[in-house]
């Protein structure tokens, strides 16, 4: 495992965290499931959150871990290099994903 994706991984372990932290009404129906059971339906809730944000899991997890200035900033390098390496020109993935630049 590199470094980059060691630290995604904490980063979505610490979004995860800050979300459940967030909402009490989750963590009250979850209380009484296994930690598996618990684990799968904060993800389910999450990945929910952010088509609601009309964002993808990893933004919303880019946003309970930034500044909202970093946030911005960071979503904006990540979606370029996901263009590149789709092979798709700047404006044509922007418009694919709904990005105002």
């Amino acid at each position: 495992m590199t470094t980059t994706e060691m630290t995604q991984e904490v980063r979505h372990a610490e979004a995860l965290k800050k979300y459940l932290e967030e909402s009490p009404q989750l963590k009250e129906e979850i209380k009484d499931l296994s930690a598996d059971d618990q684990r799968d339906q904060i993800l389910w809730a999450f990945e929910d959150e952010a088509e609601s944000q009309g964002l993808q899991p990893w933004e919303l997890t880019l946003k309970y871990t930034s500044t909202p200035e970093a946030f911005e900033v960071e979503r904006l390098i990540l979606h370029k290099e996901a263009a590149e390496v789709l092979g798709v020109e700047w404006e044509e993935y922007c418009e694919m994903n709904n990005l105002v630049v």
